[in-house]
Formats: C-alpha cells, structure tokens, sequence
C-alpha cells in the first residue's frame, strides 16, 4: 500500500515539530522541502524526510512533488512560514488538493493592499501612507501626525516595524530601513501608519469560524515585542461579539475563509481598529494556549482540512492559559541563565523553555528573535494563572555581560531577575 505523506513547503523553528506530530498522529508521512534545511534545526531527525529546492521556484516545487508521487500518495501541502504560503496555494491548486486561494494570501501579504482592500469594505484601519523613498516618508508623517508607526509593506514577526514618536526617531529608523541594514522581502516600500492606541489583540479563526481572542501585553516601545499573552482575552459578550464580526468581515473584504486566519486588533477610544490580517496560523506558543485554554489541538485541526477530513473545533473546556516571554534589557554576552526546572516545578505551568544557551551573543533587535525562552501556565481562572506565571517567571534568573566599549574595561552585569 503507497504511504501517504504530507509535504511542507519550507519549516518553521516553532510549529514545524507540532507539525511533524501531527501528521504522524494521522499516520502521515511528513516531507519537508527547504532551501536551507539547516536554518530549522528538527529537520535533523533522521525520522524526518528532507528534499533541498528552492521554494521560490514554482516549476522546481511542482518538479519535486511530481517525482515525490511516483512513491508517496501526496495526501496534501501545507506550509507555516507566511512567506511561501501563497506557493502553497499554488501548488494544491496544479495538484488538485485542498489549499488557500493564492491570489487572496498574496494581496493579503502585502500589507498596503491589505489595507486599500479593508479601507475599501469599511474596516475600520488606522490612517495609512505608502512610502518609497525618505521624503515622502517625512512628509506623510507630518500629514498623519506623530507618533506615527514605520513598517515594511511586506514582512512578519515584527521585523522592522517601529514606532517614532518624534523626527529624529523618524529619521533614524528611515535610514535604518533604506540604508541597506534591513533585509526585504520584495522592493523596498514603507508603511507610515498612524499609531492606534489601546489594548492588542489577536484572533484565531479556521475557515468561518472564530476560535478564540487574546489579549498581547507589549515590552516598552518603540518596539512591538510580545512581552506576554492571556487565551482567551477578559472580554465582555457584547467586545468579543464586535470583534469577531470585524474579523469576519477582514475574511470576505480579502477573499479569504480556508484554513487558518489571524487578525490583530488595538481597541482605541473608536473602538476596534484592524492592524493587520495574517493568512496564516498564529506562530509562537499560540497553538499550545489554545489547546490548554479550550482543548482545541489547532495544528492537527489544521491538517486535516489540508488532506480533505472533516475537523472539529468543539471546545473541550474552559481554562485560561498565558505566555511570558523571557526577554533581554541589554546586549552582551549571555553568562548564565537558569531556573527552568524549577519554574517547570511550579503546579500549573505547562511549558517552560530556554531559546538561548550560556556564551550566546544578545544582539535585541526589536522582533521576535529577540526572545530568550517563555513560560506557559493555566488555570481554570484568569487570576489564578497569572499567579501561576508570576511565580514561575521569578524562578528564572540570567546574566548578561554587556559588549566592551572602547577604552573601557569588559564588567560584568549584576544578576538579573524579572519582575
């Protein structure tokens, strides 16, 4: 009997195991095809099959899985990296599989499509510019008023994305995006965006139907790094009701409505303001704190839908769960770090992970990479497992020598331990 297999177009240093898991509590095979293998470090397990194409090649990918059919029955092609996700629908649609429709994902990545499409169904957005060049970002700022937000048309993970909350702040992050110091994903565009101000966000939704929303606690600006996560938000009925129907309406104004959708809210003193529509599963331990919150296993519901099965996103129970991101307050060298035993001891605390090994360069540079660990903890209440996380975060210890300066003697930093 030919095995059936699930590719994956390109890895993902989080979900890609949650995925391989998946795929094998469905009694898949799963196949990875990457252009660099080595950037996910799972992929190493000899249990996992790896083919090296260029996923920016179409006729390359669609040559790999031709051959890969000629042993596997391909059940589906799937993805988690946002970048190659409107390939994905590309392929599935040359190979007649379920997929998202390509053209939706790719307008909807980029992000001042995204916004003309919303604008133009009524979504309320906040007020947006589009840049080429450093004049015109000055000149849009001055029109929208600062603070203003700066951001690529294209990207994820917070990459680039800063707030400036005067001109030299204005000036200087310019310069950073187009002096060549930022890696782009397509032809250098900026997004000057008025700065909506008020709690974040975010909300899951498989196909038509709202999973869950969470509330995003940020460090302090003018980054937008997630410092913490509460599933599901403390919302009223009557907010949470507002917001899935605004998200509801994201999916019909960018065609959307197969597979995983996240869209990212600020509640201002307008009420809900979409900042952005992701076309994808939510990353990080989003889909751990939807399963310990609700019981609902996101990723395995996920492949499902790509290999044809019916899914089921009935809620098992009702918990709260929270994430806390380990997160430096310097740059150097990091010394120590420890205490994930102990905190993982903490009754409640479901996950406790290190990023990051002693000796490690610390370089932050305003996005997700620069997370150092996270802990996971719930609880059938909202208080008690922030409880739980508080505890557990002040197990946990690290510190981080800060680079030499010239002329000046190499010190090391006192310990340094987390509210």
């Amino acid at each position: 009997m030919t095995r059936r297999a699930l590719i994956m177009i390109e890895g993902h240093r989080r979900l890609g195991p949650l995925f391989v898991e998946a795929a094998q509590r469905l009694g898949l095979h799963t196949i990875t095809l990457s252009a660099d293998p080595a950037h996910y470090d799972y992929l190493s397990s000899e249990s996992i099959e790896v083919v090296r194409v260029d996923t920016n090649n179409l006729d390359a990918l669609i040559h790999e899985c031709s051959r890969l059919r000629a042993t596997y029955e391909i059940a589906g092609i799937t993805a988690a990296e946002e970048e190659v996700y409107a390939t994905v629908g590309k392929l599935c649609r040359h190979f007649d599989l379920p997929g998202p429709n390509p053209a939706s994902v790719e307008r909807c990545c980029d992000k001042f499509v995204q916004r003309q499409l919303l604008a133009e169904a009524g979504v309320p957005i906040p007020a947006y510019r589009l840049a080429a060049n450093a004049t015109d970002v000055e000149r849009y700022a001055a029109e929208i008023g600062l603070p203003v937000v700066l951001k690529p048309a294209v990207g994820t993970g917070s990459s680039g994305v800063r707030l400036c909350r005067n001109v030299d702040e204005l000036a200087e992050h310019t310069t950073f995006l187009l002096g060549g110091k930022h890696i782009w994903l397509s032809s250098p565009r900026i997004l000057v965006e008025e700065f909506a101000q008020g709690p974040y966000y975010g909300v899951d939704i498989m196909g038509n139907e709202v999973i869950g929303v969470a509330a995003v606690d940020f460090a302090p600006p003018p980054h937008f790094v997630g410092r913490e996560c509460i599933y599901p938000a403390p919302l009223t009925d009557d907010e949470h009701k507002r917001i899935a129907e605004i998200s509801l309406s994201c999916l019909r104004a960018l065609g959307l409505g197969w597979g995983p959708t996240n869209v990212q809210f600020r509640w201002t003193k307008r009420g809900p303001v979409v900042i952005e529509v992701n076309p994808r599963l939510t990353g990080g331990t989003n889909p751990q704190r939807v399963q310990l919150a609700y019981g609902i296993d996101l990723i395995t519901e996920h492949v499902k839908l790509v290999i044809g099965d019916d899914w089921d996103l009935r809620r098992r129970h009702s918990h709260t769960a929270a994430t806390r991101h380990l997160l430096p307050d310097r740059d150097g060298i990091l010394d120590w770090i420890d205490g994930e035993s102990r905190a993982a001891a903490v009754p409640g605390v479901a996950e406790v992970k290190f990023y990051v090994e002693p000796k490690t360069p610390i370089v932050r540079k305003g996005d997700y990479t620069d997370l150092m660990g996270h802990v996971i903890a719930t609880s059938p209440s909202l208080a008690e497992t922030e409880a739980i996380l508080r505890r557990a975060v002040d197990l946990i210890g690290w510190s981080i020598t800060p680079f030499p300066t010239p002329g000046e003697r190499e010190q090391s930093a006192a310990p340094h331990f987390p509210d």
